[in-house]
């Protein structure tokens, strides 16, 4: 085993479920579930909470959750499998496949864009939620894709292309809504939407049957869970949730999942279950197959931004569509150099520790706690044998 000793496999369930029992009791979240894999055998499988308290309904492991941002991964993977079929390069411009998506710089230059700064959000965009109220985003009408917006994903895209970029692409990292130009261009490249492009490359072929950008259960889909009051909030339909302070926040919609005319936002879209990214993740981690070839899966988690700095993740870099380890001390975690890792605004955080041969998915249905709160340090700690909560 390449495990740590600290982590030891087999206190590993009663440290994860201190953690969680103790979130639940201090009502930081409302349900979770969490899986853990290691050397390719789930090891620990719990879901805990409510799914709903309104209606009394626990959580259970099928559960089905909004999945903000980690969406992102499925839609990164569909784009390297085209590139793996030789229908896309990384280094394609992205007016290529989107003639009308051309926007500029202050300066009234059209710099050029390509698929790779997309991946690596290094394209010159930022996401609403990131500016200030009234903001350039917010004075255009774009769309975070976690809103009812009531627009087409064409329509999203012209709105952002008129809007001056931040910088010139590739001199600077912003995470962004360039996830959802992805996705136009997977679309647009495979001549089907990106919903069934990403059915037909991932979902099918790994047989995840939970995904897509819809609820395909809606009994199942856990009601979403606010945590800016004490005990939490039941969210409502749209709703408001704030972020870093002097920025405009989150515009949520949580009925966005049952909507099959919403727009499907490559970046921030989908719905599934836990059971099914842990699949993703795996497939990844043990190489790829039958997805994509190795040699693509390393350059997926290798940094590809060099020492750009990289605000709210210190001691990371990014790959093709997720954070990479590149400091553990800076980051102040346990997790091995290279580990990738990223979460989800409504409340969801992941984690693949190659050298530990490790996954991990810890999806609830409360933002921002399960997304950023200490719930995440906790976790991680407990993994790793750095914590042992009383």
């Amino acid at each position: 085993m390449l495990y740590s000793n600290t982590m030891n496999p087999n206190r590993l369930p009663e440290r994860i479920n201190k953690v969680i029992d103790k979130t639940l009791t201090d009502k930081r979240l409302a349900g979770v579930v969490i899986k853990v894999a290691l050397d390719g055998q789930l090891i620990y499988s719990r879901a805990a909470g409510y799914a709903s308290r309104e209606l009394d309904q626990p959580m259970r492991e099928d559960a089905l959750f909004r999945l903000a941002s980690v969406s992102k991964p499925y839609t990164s993977t569909a784009a390297l499998i085209l590139v793996a079929q030789g229908r896309l390069k990384l280094d394609d411009r992205v007016d290529r496949w989107l003639p009308g998506f051309q926007p500029r710089l202050e300066n009234g230059e059209t710099p050029a864009m390509t698929v790779r700064h997309l991946m690596t959000h290094t394209a010159g965009l930022t996401y609403r939620f990131f500016q200030e109220e009234g903001g350039s985003y917010e004075q255009a009408g774009v769309s975070d894709g976690m809103d009812q917006s009531g627009i087409t994903l064409e329509e999203n895209l012209k709105r952002l292309a008129s809007v001056p970029l931040l910088y010139h692409p590739g001199t600077q990292w912003r995470y962004s809504i360039a996830t959802d130009v992805l996705g136009a261009v997977i679309a647009n490249v495979s001549g089907k939407t990106l919903s069934e492009t990403v059915r037909s490359l991932i979902t099918r072929p790994l047989d995840l049957t939970d995904t897509s950008f819809v609820a395909v259960d809606p009994q199942r889909l856990a009601s979403a869970y606010a945590d800016d009051v004490p005990g939490l909030r039941l969210m409502e339909n749209p709703d408001r949730l704030a972020f870093v302070e002097g920025t405009a926040g989150f515009h949520l919609a949580p009925d966005r999942a049952l909507d099959s005319t919403a727009y499907p936002s490559g970046g921030a879209g989908m719905v599934g279950s836990a059971g099914d990214f842990l699949q993703l993740l795996e497939t990844l981690r043990k190489g790829g197959a039958p997805l994509l070839p190795e040699s693509l899966v390393r350059e997926m988690t290798a940094n590809q931004i060099g020492d750009l700095p990289m605000p709210f993740w210190p001691g990371r870099g990014f790959g093709l569509g997720m954070t990479v380890l590149k400091d553990p001390a800076a980051a102040n975690t346990a997790e091995s150099l290279g580990t990738w890792r990223m979460g989800g605004t409504y409340g969801h955080s992941w984690f693949v520790d190659v050298k530990q041969r490790l996954s991990v998915v810890a999806f609830t249905n409360t933002a921002l706690e399960g997304m950023s709160g200490p719930f995440t340090v906790d976790l991680c700690n407990a993994i790793y044998g750095r914590l042992d909560p009383s």
